[in-house]
């Protein structure tokens, strides 16, 4: 079913959003947001720019709090937690902001272990062996004592994924991780997106505007549309929809051009 107008479950979900609303200022931004996330699955997030996403992804970790509505992670809905109860959700999900948001006076080794001693542990050989684990693990092994102002972009997306990893997360959410990036960079960072489902069966929430990277990363698409999930099923259901709105939105055609008139 492409257009979700179905009531939802929690079915065990990884992380499930119920009736989600937030205004900011006079806009409503989100209306009423439902969404399930199953464990090891990969959930992409699209929509147009400035229509929620990145609002929302910052809810599911407790950046922001709802107007109303619930948010389900691990089976503990998170409204309400305070910063210390929500410190151990955050042990469960990892984030990767759109520009990395590394500490530029910190090399790498220092911004990745910095959740590992915000967490308490003072063990530096134990913290560096963590370090270089996950450094091999995004293909930056070495790059231990560069700063971030000498890494490319790809780089720097790639320590930030290493950091939102450290503390080994059942779940990451992905700010835009291919914004800015050149193409065979993209490419990197979908085939590493991918890689981490496969070899720890993590949980991916990833909201992006590139539709190559979200049909080749997602188990499931949703796309957010005036402050709701409009649409939620397989990248195969997202191409074949024939709905006008899905349709405008993957060929990138302005609403303001009448339907009619398109065909010549």
């Amino acid at each position: 079913m492409p257009i979700n107008d179905q009531p939802v479950t929690l079915n065990g979900a990884m992380i499930a959003v119920r009736d989600l609303r937030k205004a900011i200022g006079d806009e409503q931004i989100l209306r009423g947001v439902d969404l399930d996330v199953a464990v090891g699955e990969t959930l992409v997030i699209i929509g147009r720019s400035g229509g929620g996403k990145s609002v929302l992804l910052k809810h599911l970790i407790g950046l922001m709090q709802p107007d109303a509505g619930e948010i389900w992670v691990s089976g503990k809905n998170i409204i309400g937690m305070s910063e210390r109860q929500l410190t151990n959700i955050r042990q469960k999900v990892g984030i990767l902001f759109q520009s990395g948001a590394l500490f530029d006076s910190m090399t790498v080794e220092e911004n990745i272990a910095f959740p590992l001693r915000e967490a308490g542990m003072h063990d530096v050989r134990a913290m560096r062996a963590r370090v270089n684990e996950v450094l091999e693990v995004v293909e930056l092994q070495g790059e231990n004592a560069k700063m971030p102002e000498s890494l490319s972009g790809g780089m720097r997306k790639r320590v930030g994924l290493a950091r939102a990893i450290i503390r080994q997360p059942s779940c990451v959410l992905y700010d835009e991780p291919t914004s800015g990036l050149d193409p065979v960079v993209s490419d990197s960072i979908n085939h590493l997106i991918r890689r981490l489902q496969e070899r720890f069966q993590m949980t991916s929430v990833v909201v992006t505007h590139d539709m190559k990277s979200a049909m080749q990363v997602g188990d499931r698409i949703a796309y957010l549309h005036e402050g709701r999930i409009y649409f939620d099923g397989t990248p195969a259901e997202l191409q074949q929809c024939d709905d006008p709105i899905i349709q405008d939105f993957l060929l990138g055609r302005s609403e303001a051009a009448p339907h009619q008139d398109r065909a010549g």
